[in-house]
Formats: C-alpha cells, structure tokens, sequence
C-alpha cells in the first residue's frame, strides 16, 4: 500500500501485477478550465480516470454574490467547504467515486502535469473519505513519460459502477469558524501556500480582495519540489519545514492557499517529511476575504 508518494517504476511494477489499481489524471488550469481534459484527451497513463477539479472535485460554485463571494450551490447537499472549490459533501463525493468504479479495496495513484498542484486535492480527498490506499504519482506525468512509461489519447471504457463506503477520515478539515477562534494562538499556525507576491497582496489574479490572513506564514508549494519535478527528500523537508516554523509545533499547523488546492503539497511534504498529518483550511483566502469582518493583512509578516 502506497499513501505518499509512488514513483513511476513502483506503479508499473503494480500494474505488471495486476493489483486492485486505479489510476486518475488531475491536469487542470485556472485560467483555462477546459484545458486539462484536453491534455488528458492528447496524452495520458492507459486506463487512468479523469477528474475534474471544477466538476469532480469541488461542489458547483454557484452564481456572484453581492459582496463578490461565490454562493455556493446546494442542489447535491451542502458543501464541506466555501471558497472557489469548495468541498462536496461526503456523500455526493462517494456518488462520484462509485460512479467511476473505485472501490474500497483499489489502491489509487493520483497525477497531473502541475507539479503535483491538482493531483493533491484528490489524494487529499481520498484521506478525508478514510481511504488510506492513494498515492501521489512523483513528478507527475512527465516522471512517468522519463521512466519509459507508455502513454495514449483513446477514449477509456467506462468502468462498472461500484460501492464506495466512506470512512473515518483520516484528513483533518479546518473551517472558518475554527480559524477565526483560533486566529493568533500558539495552538494555531498557518501556512500559505501561494506565490510571495500574492501573499504579500502586490497582486491577486483570481480573487477580489488581495493580501493575507494576518499572522500567516508563506510556503509557496513550488518549493516542495526539486529541479526534476519530484518531491525533495525528506530529510530536506523536514529541515525546511522546521526553519520556517521555527520552534512551532507542526501539529498546530493549518494549510490554507487560495481555494485549498495548492496548500495540499505542502500538507503532503510535512507528512512526507515525518512531521505528522495537518490540517486544510479548504476554504482557504477565497472563503476568508469574502466573509465580511474578518481581518486581512498586506505585506510581508514581521
């Protein structure tokens, strides 16, 4: 059983053996929508299963709101989170899974062409569903397309619908609430996974109001990864993890960027690097700047 990472060798060493396995593609862009299943569509592992993080991964986002939040739709239930991706339900998530044929008993390996940036959420997911069985698939496609990993562009068979039964989650979710109780206590620390300049509120592409949560550190997820694309090893996390919490206990740590996608490498590399499993604010800076009186902060922390 694989529940960090897998390398490219170590998945067609599973498929030679014809273990329980299902492979998903998680390629995306949130400045094109549609190009993922597009790439997916050109080139991807034979037999791996799309999924979407607009329309597999998050719950429908709904229409503007007045103050330029996004009301979330309810048709399927009410989301596990706010924000721009905001969580489905358990329940609608299990529909899904079902729906394209994984099972309890499947070991899953999840990969993109993004520096492990979207495939996160899925593996991130799968633990919250308490399945422990879901790997990240290190240095992603391209990792895969080095080692002499075959690729396709044909349209994969549906696969027969099974019966997925959640567990207790082995993934802890921050909400709102708890981050505002919590917001500068020692037994609460954040770490911001989005680029300095979008941390430091010099510019934000995607959402309305720039800046930070006050008392947040920064943690871009790119820095997980070394020149080859795969995760750094652990010894090197954990030394940089330790530098930038500086005494502070990583259990205290709450993950957050800005919808609570990027933030998953970096929850990935701190279990990678020993220091045990933390927390995903979902919600993350989309949820947090909409969310009237809450505090923001620009520039740098002290």
């Amino acid at each position: 059983m694989y529940t960090t990472l897998v390398s490219a060798e170590q998945l067609q060493q599973l498929q030679a053996a014809k273990s329980r396995l299902m492979v998903f593609d998680c390629s995306f862009d949130l400045m094109k929508p549609e190009a993922g299943a597009q790439q997916y569509a050109a080139a991807h592992i034979p037999g791996a299963v799309y999924a979407n993080l607009d329309t597999d991964l998050s719950a429908k986002h709904g229409v503007p709101g007045a103050q330029g939040d996004v009301v979330v739709a309810q048709e399927d239930g009410v989301p596990a989170s706010g924000g721009r991706h905001p969580l489905p339900s358990r329940e609608k998530f299990a529909t899904w899974l079902s729906g394209v044929g994984f099972s309890n008993d499947m070991q899953a390996v999840v990969y993109d062409r993004n520096g492990a940036n979207f495939c996160g959420r899925l593996w991130w997911m799968l633990k919250w569903m308490g399945h422990d069985a879901v790997a990240v698939l290190d240095g992603g496609l391209q990792a895969w397309q080095a080692a002499g990993g075959e690729v396709t562009d044909r349209e994969e068979p549906a696969h027969f619908q099974s019966n997925f039964v959640p567990g207790e989650p082995l993934a802890r979710l921050a909400t709102t609430d708890a981050v505002v109780r919590r917001l500068g206590q020692p037994d609460q620390n954040l770490i911001d996974a989005r680029a300095p300049a979008r941390y430091r509120g010099e510019v934000e592409p995607l959402d309305p109001i720039a800046g930070h949560i006050p008392g947040a550190l920064n943690r871009p997820f790119a820095e997980n990864l070394g020149p080859d694309g795969k995760f750094k090893p652990a010894s090197q996390l954990r030394a940089e993890f330790e530098a930038l919490l500086a005494g502070r206990d990583p259990a205290t740590v709450v993950h957050q960027c800005g919808s609570g996608v990027s933030a998953v490498p970096n929850l990935l590399a701190m279990q990678i690097a020993g220091l045990g499993t933390t927390a995903l604010y979902a919600g993350s800076w989309s949820e947090w700047s909409n969310t009237p009186g809450l505090p923001t902060r620009q520039g740098a922390e002290p």
